[in-house]
């Protein structure tokens, strides 16, 4: 047995993250383990009274000691999850941009937001006993805001393969499809998917959204103006600075009632049809879970389609 709970100095211990109390106990652990119950002394292995066999054991101990807490230490420690700092500070943190109608829409005057992500956030929040913070943010920057902790989650995005690299995403509950729109002065120029891509042809789309990857790829032809957020891309459109951009169905719908000048383009489908999900952080699974759960417990109650229906989605 160990005679005294104080560790040989030999030991590099001091910067491993675990107490005195643990450190001893994982290494009495493994030396019982490995079935060499010798005694240890407090110094180095330098007594006169050890015999040779006795120090080799004693060698072979220390070894397996220095091997156990480098270890130990070479272990990752995890960051607590983000739902204890959201019980703990009563706060959830929302990453939302506030440029996608009927998602997302800040009013400038107010600095408040609405739409149909408002409205599941803070029914979020209230079934956590939470106060609710929206957190402006943009398109380009929506995952490095979760990955470097600005915000717990954010509102609806849609799920990507270059986002699911970085971010966790929840569950899907609303998906859109993509369709391509003009204005009604425009409108006989395209007919077709094919139409657009041409070299006459300007398609708007905003920076670092999905929309820019999609049109890049779909209209290799055309000349793509990359629009910086807080301007928009249909605006783009409106002041006739480009022909096309495409968008959601969700949005389109909204923005052909708000503009009369806004017209989709006649395609025989639309394309992309993609699942939206709410931004999570990729490494806690105990927040993801929450979220998987909620989610699942206000489809079945019919909280989705409601708050669906009053957007006009």
């Amino acid at each position: 047995m160990f005679r005294d709970p104080k560790l040989p100095e030999w030991l590099p211990l001091a910067n491993i993250g675990l107490g005195k109390d643990d450190q001893f106990t994982v290494i009495c652990k493994i030396l019982r383990e490995q079935r060499l119950a010798v005694a240890m002394h407090e110094g180095p292995c330098n007594d006169a009274n050890l015999t040779a066999s006795k120090r080799k054991k004693m060698i072979k101990l220390k070894a397996l000691a220095v091997a156990a807490i480098l270890c130990i230490a070479s272990t990752p420690v995890f960051a607590q999850s983000a739902l204890k700092d959201i019980l703990d500070s009563g706060v959830l943190k929302v990453g939302t941009t506030g440029d996608w109608n009927p998602m997302t829409v800040k009013d400038p005057a107010s600095n408040s937001y609405e739409g149909y992500d408002i409205d599941v956030m803070t029914e979020l929040a209230t079934d956590l006993g939470v106060e609710l913070e929206f957190v402006a943010t943009d398109w380009k920057t929506l995952v490095n805001g979760v990955v470097a902790g600005n915000y717990h989650m954010t509102g609806s995005a849609s799920i990507s393969p270059a986002r699911m690299k970085a971010a966790g995403y929840s569950d899907s509950y609303i998906a859109v499809e993509i369709q391509p729109y003009t204005t009604a002065d425009k409108a006989d120029k395209f007919d077709g998917w094919d139409s657009i891509n041409n070299a006459d042809v300007k398609v708007a789309a905003t920076l670092g959204t999905t929309f820019e990857k999609m049109v890049r790829e779909w209209f290799p032809e055309s000349e793509i103006k990359s629009i910086e957020a807080p301007a928009l891309q249909h605006q783009e459109v409106l002041s006739g600075r480009s022909d096309v951009f495409v968008t959601s169905n969700i949005e389109g719908a909204t923005l052909t009632q708000k503009f009369d000048k806004i017209v989709p383009i006649n395609v025989d489908a639309a394309r992309a049809p993609t699942p939206i999900a709410m931004l999570l952080p990729q490494d806690d699974q105990v927040w993801i879970n929450y979220v998987n759960n909620w989610i699942k417990i206000k489809k079945a109650r019919g909280f989705f389609d409601e708050t669906a229906a009053k957007w006009g989605l």
